[in-house]
């Protein structure tokens, strides 16, 4: 399966999403952002689906705005802007809320909107000599459409820091800030790190991961009183379920879960 934008495979449940533009550091323009639109909302619904992998080819995972697309920017009026901040937006929602775990695959440079990518990443590993910038003003504009998704990763006070200055950082410093889970010396561990996490996750219930990642999007964006009901009946539904039985059983008899035996 491939695009003009993007470069995607699947490999027994494993869905792999390459940014798929070396020639300009994966940057996104309008293609590849109706591109990744349209994918997200074919695969959405695939229950087969169990881990996706989100990475860049080439050298860099991703630098930001394309120049070519930020040039027709400069002649647009805010209706037009609006218009396609909302496509920004919606795919950036849409990497969000994919039902299953997103793994991020980091190297070279995530500048602007790449940060971005890296902060809807349900686990993110990063080659430590990555830089890292969020340099929108320098241009004059704002990390606006990607605000909420760093914010959460890294907080406010972090969120001051680097979005005021649109200083560079590697990433040991992206690790120690919460931006990335963890870091690898060279991309052959790199790629080690990233295929334990895959692995990781696949001895996770498939059905119980997608819960979970609503969840937490659900506690998170609550107050505990509205929380603690929604807990009690997601608890309760899961074990219950199918899956749920079949992994306690699995689990008190000192068995492997079935989906862990695939």
């Amino acid at each position: 399966m491939s695009s003009q934008t993007l470069r995607v495979e699947e490999d027994h449940g494993v869905l792999t999403i390459a940014l798929h533009r070396p020639e300009v550091h994966n940057a996104f323009n309008d293609e590849l952002i109706e591109e990744m639109i349209d994918l997200l909302e074919r695969m959405q619904d695939r229950t087969d689906l169990r881990v996706a992998v989100l990475r860049g080819d080439g050298a860099n995972f991703c630098a930001g705005a394309d120049l070519n697309w930020m040039s027709r920017m400069v002649s647009w009026g805010r209706d037009e802007n609006v218009r396609d901040s909302a496509k920004l937006a919606k795919m950036f929602l849409l990497l969000n809320e994919f039902p299953v775990p997103v793994v991020g695959r980091i190297q070279g440079a995530a500048i602007g909107g790449g940060v971005g990518l890296v902060s809807i990443c349900d686990v993110a590993i990063a080659e430590e000599n990555t830089k890292f910038g969020l340099s929108e003003v320098k241009l004059g504009i704002l990390p606006a459409v990607i605000s909420p998704y760093v914010i959460a990763k890294i907080g406010t006070t972090y969120a001051r820091a680097l979005f005021l200055s649109g200083e560079r950082f590697d990433g040991k410093r992206a690790a120690a800030i919460g931006l990335v889970h963890a870091t690898a010396d060279g991309e052959s561990a790199l790629d080690r790190l990233v295929d334990e996490k895959v692995q990781l996750l696949l001895g996770s219930g498939p059905e119980a991961v997608r819960e979970c990642k609503r969840l937490i999007s659900y506690v998170a964006g609550h107050e505990l009183a509205d929380a603690i009901p929604y807990t009690i009946e997601a608890i309760a539904t899961r074990r219950a379920s199918e899956e749920g039985q079949a992994g306690m059983k699995a689990f008190l008899r000192k068995a492997r879960a079935p989906w862990a035996a695939k």
